[in-house]
């Protein structure tokens, strides 16, 4: 499992990947993706905590890496039609490198 930033490799993880964007919703934007095909968060099962928990693990790691701890980040998951879900494989949208307004709109 590879987090990667364009080209280089940002850090290698066993059940989850991350993807690093360009100048999206903030200047840092970055993916955390389970390498299992879960559809959403309300389709996991008890059996996918292990995983679940790795990806906040994932986050942490690659927001370190990032220079977003001592600022902070926002953490996005869409789940389902009415939150917004268009990519149905389970993923956290990480965004940060600049003060987030609330509501996220």
């Amino acid at each position: 499992c590879v987090a990667f930033d364009d080209i280089n490799p940002v850090v290698f993880l066993n059940l989850i990947f991350s993807i690093i964007f360009g100048n999206h919703k903030a200047p840092v934007h970055f993916l955390v993706i389970p390498r299992k095909p879960i559809t959403q968060l309300s389709k996991s099962t008890d059996d996918d905590e292990k995983i679940l928990g790795h990806m906040m693990c994932v986050v942490r790691k690659v927001a370190e890496q990032k220079g977003l701890s001592e600022s902070g980040y926002r953490l996005v998951m869409n789940n389902g039609r009415h939150g917004c879900q268009s990519v149905y494989h389970l993923h956290i949208h990480v965004i940060g490198g600049r003060q987030l307004g609330w509501p996220p709109c």
